[in-house]
């Protein structure tokens, strides 16, 4: 049987996805052909071994547009034999991305890929691709006559329905800043530093607030409120606000996987093998809760329980969505997002996914256990899970 081995997973630090934020000056190709070639150089593997260079990324408009994968592929110098695709699965992009290549690899399709992603949000913002209220068609609007709703509100919902006050909410917050303020040191194994076209330097992300404190973040008002809704959806307490939410942000991710075979013929050192996938769709009005099912989807497949995993990951789209999900699996919360997540980190959408895999890693190496698990939320009400036996 084949088998997809991880050997590496490298990103860019992750910028403030606004103008003035500590990328913005970059061109999205440019971001990710420096991770790719840093990746590529990092391994010393024959880029002509690469068989095919698989990339998420969410707005594929304006500098994002006309398969990005393939431009920075080309950018980074691989030959142009290697092809690319470019796919968006959302905020799962990134993730379903190093699932495609490693669900090729174990089919056989090929033996060596790259997978990651990339976004510039302060370049192409969300409101560039963003559907219109009657936009998505008579037929859908069949179905639902109110049409979906801001994530934001589907974070309320979910903080309503597994009755998660705004305390518990920033406190989650104000941890996942003081997990990734403590990993600073030890995360530039995973960062890429990038060299501006000014000559500026930008090598740690740009939006861990060690300073924070709860004082300051109960204090903020509350981020999607608002009247219409208000009536729409009368159970929510309303406890969402900028701090409980991910960063807008530009970043981007690589990995290396080859097959197990050709891995030790080219003497590269797996850090991981990808074992099982899942992905699955979800209620859309409640849009960010497939990742409990996505979870109990993979564990069933590979035979395993919650508590047989060494550390999750577990998208902080917002501090409801990772603390819901942690009480309707009964998981561990010290093996959740153990090195902070996306309200501290940033969430560039397309490229989060590799953000988590790097994460993960790290954790998995400096545990006992054998088995972790990245699960992420997805737009329209879907979620990726994938599940990674330590090498």
């Amino acid at each position: 049987m084949r088998r997809a081995a991880l050997i590496d997973v490298v990103r860019s630090p992750f910028g403030k996805g606004r103008e003035g934020g500590a990328l913005s000056s970059e061109h999205p190709v440019d971001l990710y052909a420096k991770v790719i070639r840093a990746l590529v150089e990092r391994q010393d593997i024959d880029p002509n071994l690469i068989e095919d260079v698989i990339t998420g990324c969410v707005l594929q408009v304006g500098e994002q547009a006309g398969n990005i994968g393939r431009q920075a592929a080309l950018a980074a110098g691989l030959p142009e034999s290697v092809p690319a695709l470019t796919l968006d699965r959302k905020c799962g992009s990134a993730q379903q991305a190093i699932d495609s290549a490693a669900q090729g690899i174990i089919a056989g399709a090929y033996d060596v890929a790259i997978a990651g992603g990339v976004e510039m949000m302060s370049v192409v913002p969300m409101k560039m691709n963003r559907m219109g209220k009657d936009s998505e068609g008579p037929i859908f609007r069949e179905r639902y006559p109110d049409g979906l709703v801001h994530q934001g509100i589907a974070a309320e919902r979910i903080a309503a329905r597994w009755q998660l006050g705004r305390e518990e909410l920033d406190r989650f917050s104000l941890m996942s800043h003081h997990k990734a303020a403590a990993d600073q040191e030890a995360v530039k194994k995973d960062i890429v530093p990038i060299r501006l076209s000014d000559g500026g330097l930008v090598d740690r992300d740009e939006g861990i607030r060690a300073e924070s404190n709860l004082e300051k973040m109960m204090s903020l008002r509350t981020a999607f409120e608002n009247e219409e809704m208000k009536n729409r959806f009368p159970e929510i307490s309303w406890s969402v606000t900028a701090a409980s939410s991910s960063q807008v942000s530009d970043g981007a991710a690589a990995c290396l996987l080859v097959e197990e075979k050709t891995a030790a013929r080219l003497n590269l050192s797996p850090r991981a093998y990808l074992t099982h996938f899942a992905v699955t769709g979800d209620d859309p009005l409640m849009m960010l809760t497939g990742v409990i099912p996505a979870t109990r989807k993979i564990l069933k497949r590979a035979g395993l329980s919650i508590d047989d995993l060494e550390a999750y990951e577990v998208s902080e789209a917002f501090a409801s969505v990772p603390l819901a999900w942690e009480k309707e699996l009964r998981a561990d919360p010290e093996r959740l997002n153990v090195f902070g997540g996306a309200i501290a980190i940033g969430h560039p959408v397309g490229a989060s996914g590799g953000r988590l895999v790097a994460n993960l890693l790290r954790a998995l190496e400096s545990g006992q256990g054998q088995y972790g698990l990245v699960t992420m939320c997805e737009s329209g009400g879907m979620a990726n899970a994938s599940l990674f036996e330590k090498a």
